[in-house]
């Protein structure tokens, strides 16, 4: 993490005064659980919750010396909470308070990157309807194809930004699992009773067999979730940089008052923020493949894990909440230029119509090889004069078509309008 890419609320979750914070409720729930089946004295239980209190730089001296994480905390705590310390951690191991912990983090974390997603849910959809009938030239390859709608275009990222939101509703609900099993997973020294307390009281739910730790399947697909949410990021991203090069310029980023494209020529308007987007998506990509491989541990646990989560869980979570909210900001200030838009459409002399005629001639009853011929070898004049002749035009002076279409028919045949009939329809599937 680096200030540059990272916004305070996710940072939060993640600093080490929070992490220590759920440290600390979870063994004092549990220190509560243990109370009420009278393995241990209330009176401790409630000490434990008045007198509990750490100190991070002092976690972090006696981490020095004990070269352990979970017991320099807890010896931090017994230093506050006196004599009924000795009642903390009953039964449990270092991994009940990690993972259990890593689960709150992450779950937090998750509900932070659908707020971040519903925002940008709803930007999208503003924009699309604005544009649901703006006609531009829809490419293939990066060529001209046949025209679409620019309202389409964004459509088509609603969807697919709508179904990563279910897909981390979906890991959000799989990675929010409680661990308070004991040495082994066994619960042969606590009762899983406490288990259940924690999670209740953490918003988590219990992991049926956690094994010491609970199983890393779970994290990856978590892991892999953001990276499919950060591909869907670099798509739209391309996709603008794409439209606001200088040959194409049908969509560019907000160039606010002041800003400077370029330190040695003025003229310059870049796409710097979908330049970052990209890279910042190769980051949280970069993160899938260490969470899978965290998935084979050792028999029932081993710590090859730990290190890669403790930089990929902060790494990826505010990188990606970084990217949404940024891609969020892009979208709702981008320029767009209808003007351009129609005039690229118009740039190839009527070459984006090519299959109605194509088809109207199979209708007509030319076979499809002599129509597709036909129709190609005046499409390749307009193509080899860069749109100056017309496709049109050189079909209606081609008798092998006017034998079988009327000018009349063929101009029918090059209208825009043709091609954006179920535009609602399309909008009613994504936006109901």
């Amino acid at each position: 993490m680096i200030p540059r890419y990272s916004r305070a609320e996710m940072v939060k979750i993640w600093e080490p005064e929070t992490r220590f914070r759920i440290w600390f409720e979870i063994e004092a729930h549990a220190t509560d659980a243990l109370a009420d089946l009278g393995v241990v004295p209330k009176e401790a239980a409630q000490a434990i919750w008045e007198k509990g209190a750490f100190e991070v730089e002092r976690i972090d001296a006696i981490e020095a010396e004990v070269k352990h994480d979970v017991i320099a905390f807890l010896t931090n705590v017994a230093e506050h909470v006196g004599e009924p310390a000795r009642f903390m951690h009953q039964g449990m191991t270092s991994s009940d308070v990690l993972d259990t912990c890593l689960a709150v983090q992450l779950a937090r974390a998750s509900d932070i990157l659908i707020d971040d997603l519903d925002k940008l849910l709803d930007v999208l959809k503003r924009r699309a309807f604005e544009h649901k009938m703006t006609p531009t030239i829809g490419r293939s390859h990066g060529i001209h194809a046949e025209p679409v709608t620019f309202g389409l275009k964004l459509a088509q990222a609603y969807a697919e930004f709508a179904r990563n939101r279910e897909r981390l509703v979906a890991a959000r609900k799989d990675v929010a699992t409680c661990a308070i099993s004991g040495a082994v997973g066994t619960f042969a020294n606590i009762d899983p009773r406490v288990e259940e307390h924690v999670a209740a009281k953490m918003g988590l739910t219990v992991e049926p067999v956690s094994t010491q730790v609970i199983p890393r399947d779970r994290h990856a697909m978590f892991f892999a979730t953001l990276g499919v949410i950060a591909s869907s990021v670099e798509r739209l991203a391309t996709e603008i940089r794409h439209l606001q090069r200088t040959e194409v310029l049908e969509a560019e980023e907000y160039f606010s008052p002041g800003q400077k494209g370029s330190s040695a020529m003025p003229h310059k308007r870049n796409p710097i923020l979908t330049e970052n987007l990209t890279g910042l998506a190769r980051l949280v990509r970069g993160f899938v493949t260490p969470a899978l491989e965290n998935v084979a541990l050792w028999h029932e646990r081993d710590i090859s894990h730990s290190s890669v989560e403790r930089m990929i869980g902060p790494d990826a979570t505010v990188t990606l909440d970084f990217a949404l909210a940024r891609l969020t900001g892009v979208m709702d200030k981008l320029l767009v230029y209808p003007a351009r838009m129609q005039k690229n459409l118009d740039r190839m002399g009527g070459l984006v119509h090519s299959q109605r005629v194509l088809l109207a001639l199979t209708q007509a009853g030319i076979s499809r090889e002599d129509a597709y011929r036909i129709v190609q070898r005046n499409a390749m004049k307009v193509w080899e004069s860069d749109g100056e002749l017309s496709l049109l035009e050189l079909l209606k002076a081609d008798v092998q078509v006017t034998e079988k279409i009327s000018a009349a028919e063929l101009e029918e045949k090059f209208d825009l309008d043709y091609h954006l009939k179920h535009v609602d329809t399309i909008f009613t599937r994504v936006f109901g």
